[in-house]
Order: C-alpha cells, then sequence, then structure tokens
C-alpha cells in the first residue's frame, strides 16, 4: 500500500503501494478508516476564509469546491486530481499518524454484483447506502445533477458506518459557507454495472493519446448514455443526490478519495503502456466546457502543456503539470499494486 509520505521544502514525497481494498487485511482498512475520522476531528486551517470548514478534512473538501471549474472537463483534470490526492494521503500522515496510502475501489471488481463489495462493510468499510426518497426533485436545485440516474436506490442519509453519524458542513454544490446536513448516498448498481465494468475500463485503456485518454474517461457527451469511469464512481454511488454525486462538494463523502485513486491508477496503467511516449502526453483544453467538452457551443480554449499550472489555494503551492506526470520521479514518488 501506499507506505508513507512527507513534505520537505515544499515538495511532496511519497514512498508507498498504492493497494486495491481488497487486498488490505482488515486491520489495514480499520487504520485507513481511523486516519480518515482523525482528519475530521482535526481543526481546520482555512475557516477564516471558507466559513463551512470545519475540521482538517473539510479543508480538502473547500479546496475541490474553489478549483472545481478549473479541473473537471478540461485537459488538467487528471493531473490536478493526482496531487489533489497526494496532498490530502501527506495530511493523513502528518497530522494523524497513519502509515500507509489511500486504497483505490477497483469498480471493475463489483460492476457485477456493487452490493456485495467490501467496501461497504458497516465495520471494516464505509457504511452502505442512503435511506430511500422516491421523489427527489423537491431537494434544492444544488443538490441535484442534471442527469437523472436510473436504477437509484437511496438518496437520504447513511445508516450504518463509520460516517453515518457525520456532519458534513460544506456543499452541496458551490458553496464554502457553513451549511451542515448529514452524508447523502443514493447508490445506483445499475449505473455502475454499466459504466465500471472491464470492458470499458478496457476501452478507455486503448486511447491512442492523451486527449483521449481524457475525454473517454470523464465522457464523449452529456447524458447517462455517455457515462464512463469518471461517473463510475461518483454517480453509481451519489446516484441524483448524494454527497459524491456533485461536481463541486463530492469529496464530503470520503468514497472520492478510493475512486479517485483508481482513476489515477488507471491513467499510470496507461501511461506505461508506451512509456516513453506516454511520460510527455499531456493536452486537452484549459477551460472548461471547451473542445472536446463543448456539449453546449464552442467556447475559446488553449491547449495545456508540461508547463500549465495547477493549483491548490490555501493548501499547497501552485505547480506544472510536468512535476505530476511520473509517480514515481520528480514530484512524486509511489506505485500501485
Amino acid at each position: 500500500m501506499r507506505a508513507s509520505s512527507s513534505v520537505a521544502a515544499s515538495i511532496l514525497a511519497l514512498a508507498q503501494i498504492g493497494a486495491g481494498l481488497r487486498s488490505l487485511s482488515l486491520d489495514q482498512r480499520l487504520d485507513f478508516l481511523d486516519a480518515v475520522q482523525c482528519l475530521q476531528s482535526k481543526p481546520a486551517k482555512t475557516e477564516t476564509l471558507f466559513a463551512g470548514a470545519k475540521s482538517r478534512y473539510d479543508d480538502f473538501q473547500a479546496l475541490h469546491i474553489i478549483q472545481t471549474e478549473d479541473v473537471h472537463f478540461c485537459g488538467s483534470f487528471f493531473a490536478w486530481h493526482r496531487n489533489f490526492l497526494a496532498l490530502l494521503e501527506n495530511d493523513l500522515h502528518t497530522t494523524c499518524g497513519y502509515p500507509g496510502g489511500i486504497p483505490y475501489w477497483n469498480w471493475t471488481m463489483d460492476a457485477a454484483d456493487m452490493l456485495a463489495s467490501p467496501l461497504f462493510d458497516p465495520v471494516y468499510g464505509f457504511g452502505g447506502n442512503g435511506i430511500w426518497i422516491e421523489n427527489t426533485t423537491t431537494f434544492p436545485s444544488d443538490w441535484q445533477i442534471l442527469a437523472d440516474i436510473p436504477g437509484r436506490t437511496g438518496g437520504g442519509c447513511i445508516t450504518d458506518g463509520p460516517f453515518a453519524n457525520r456532519t458534513v458542513p460544506l456543499g452541496p454544490g458551490n458553496h464554502t459557507d457553513y451549511r451542515p446536513h448529514c452524508l447523502h448516498r443514493d447508490f445506483s448498481p445499475y449505473l455502475l454495472t454499466f459504466t465500471g465494468n472491464k470492458t470499458k475500463l478496457d476501452w478507455v485503456l486503448e486511447a491512442e493519446d492523451f486527449w483521449n485518454l481524457d475525454h473517454r474517461t470523464e465522457g464523449i457527451a452529456l447524458g447517462v448514455p455517455n457515462m464512463s469511469l469518471h461517473a463510475a464512481g461518483h454517480q453509481s454511488l451519489g446516484g441524483n443526490i448524494g454527497e459524491i454525486t456533485n461536481m463541486y462538494s463530492s469529496p464530503g463523502d470520503p468514497l472520492f478519495y478510493l475512486h479517485h485513486s483508481m482513476l489515477d491508477n488507471v491513467w499510470n496503467t496507461w501511461q506505461h503502456l508506451d512509456w516513453e511516449t506516454r511520460k510527455t502526453d499531456i493536452g486537452g483544453p484549459d477551460t472548461m466546457w471547451a473542445y472536446p467538452y463543448n456539449y453546449n457551443g464552442d467556447i475559446p480554449y488553449k491547449n495545456i502543456t508540461l508547463d500549465t499550472l495547477i493549483a491548490f489555494p490555501h493548501v499547497a503551492e501552485t505547480i506544472p503539470i510536468r512535476d505530476v506526470m511520473d509517480i514515481q520521479g520528480g514530484h512524486l514518488c509511489y506505485t500501485y499494486d
């Protein structure tokens, strides 16, 4: 698993192996859950900037909220989230003494029977679904996504697991003021079967260049039929109104980090299919909803490069994308099992 990390002179150095949840012992799973809860108990460092940030864990959710429109449906999606994970993991180590790494959720192993996943164990996992809410249209628009997720089975507060009594103070949506609410989940096993299966993963990994990898991962068009790996973890767990389904405030659900650890694993796997070419292959628009994500019409953009900067305001320094292209060199040092 991811074994250790440290920050020295503003350079993140990780020495670790990213492990799938199933490969962790029960004690290791509890260690990770305890570390997340520890971070949720430590004071925020950004509360004077973001009134809703009440814990160190919330600092990272606030960061994601304010950066969302710079790092989704654009070329910096993979790179920004790679470093975001590393920063959160480093805090788990330095603040809470956690010796391991963020495990990843391999959705392909659960696509056929999502509800049987050990991920949702009430003791050694993250707890299960929210209570059933039939009509989600009565919720404020900030709670809802544009798509109507088929096969949804929950929507309300989760009732078991280590986060059942947690108050999420930020979000939903693009809000960093104090808006306390319970952690909502809205499972759709149907959607995971459709978006998180091995065939879909193989199709993404067959992308000939980074532009296509990113496009295939984030979705080639809007709407449920075009959802792909990014939706596999967000919308299959969050449905219409779950915390993790919200593009802005999704890190309010700790499952966010396991999902994005898997996405980072996918990028790394794709890179190493042709390492010499792909260790520097980056591209895509610098602007959200620009080509090839111009689903609502064309807007101006520039192509990102290795020198494009990715920002982590109030949490860490701004860095160029080139610093996170190699998970075993430069800015980072880790691998996946």
